[in-house]
């Protein structure tokens, strides 16, 4: 009797679970469907379900692309004036323009008188090389072909001057001891007096008593002053009291020597004076002319020749 009423049971509780679940299934197609057609009214479905043409989506896409480009042109584009605004905008334009203009020309005159000034001081430089070299008895070298370089155009003879007397060069010290050397030709006593008639001669001349003007223009006087004239480089004067001497005859190749080195003194103070005040013929380093004036010349057109003034040479 138990076992008859547990089938029962069983057999009654399937049924039920059966129709629960036909009645949810049910209940979800109806849910499924109402939304369905919701979506259809709205028309949400048909944009899901249809897929865009490519055409259409590469012109959203240019669209999209162009905007920013058309904002920036939008922004960058200057809005209509007024004339008298326009005018006002060339005005001020041209002003600044003017003044660009102005510092651009002053700034072009500065670098040129710097470039100008710097070849002069070059140029001093190097005949002030050229100078010591020369006082020492040195060959030129490298500063020979500086010479012909910026001062050939300007002063040719001065430097050929100066370059031939590099070739065979004289000093101050070697002139004195040449002097020196001939002063007893130079004063007329022989050489070939004995040691008893020269001590004689010496002594008797201790006590002869001699007027002034004749002392000042004895031979031994005349030799001595040479040699302060060597001393001082004021060479014209030292010749000056040679060729007086009695025994000149037997320095001239003294007195070639020593106006030699006068006129290469004269052409070293031109060369000087050339790279401070030459207007025009003056090159530098790289062989262009030097435009710049110098600013030690003179608004006065006579310091032109006196700088331009070429070398004369004598003997």
């Amino acid at each position: 009797m138990q076992e008859y009423s547990a089938t029962t049971a069983s057999a009654s509780g399937r049924p039920r679970s059966r129709s629960i679940t036909v009645f949810i299934a049910l209940m979800a197609f109806i849910l499924g469907a109402a939304l369905v057609g919701w979506a259809t009214s709205r028309g949400y479905l048909q944009g899901v379900l249809t897929a865009p043409d490519a055409q259409e989506t590469t012109e959203a896409v240019a669209e999209t692309l162009e905007e920013p480009s058309a904002l920036a042109d939008a922004a960058t584009t200057p809005a209509p004036q007024t004339p008298a605004a326009q005018m006002a905008a060339i005005s001020s334009v041209e002003g600044r323009l003017a003044m660009l203009e102005d510092r651009i020309s002053r700034l072009d005159f500065q670098t040129d008188a710097a470039s100008g000034n710097a070849a002069r001081a070059e140029g001093l430089l190097i005949a002030f090389a050229a100078r010591r070299m020369i006082d020492r008895g040195e060959p030129l070298s490298y500063v020979a072909d500086q010479l012909k370089l910026r001062f050939m155009n300007a002063q040719p003879r001065a430097v050929d001057t100066i370059i031939a007397f590099s070739k065979n060069p004289v000093t101050i010290d070697e002139l004195s001891a040449r002097l020196e050397a001939l002063s007893p030709g130079l004063t007329g006593v022989e050489n070939k007096e004995s040691l008893w008639e020269r001590a004689r001669h010496e002594l008797g001349a201790l006590f002869v008593i001699r007027r002034d003007s004749s002392t000042l223009v004895s031979p031994s006087a005349r030799i001595d002053r040479a040699k302060v004239m060597l001393t001082a480089k004021r060479i014209s004067k030292a010749v000056a009291e040679v060729e007086r001497l009695p025994g000149a005859a037997q320095a001239q190749t003294w007195i070639a020597d020593a106006r030699r080195y006068e006129d290469v003194q004269h052409a070293l103070d031109l060369l000087e004076t050339t790279a401070m005040l030459e207007p025009t013929r003056l090159k530098d380093a790289e062989g262009h002319k030097v435009d710049q004036p110098s600013p030690l010349a003179t608004p006065t057109p006579a310091a032109t020749p006196a700088a331009s003034e070429p070398v004369k040479p004598t003997g």
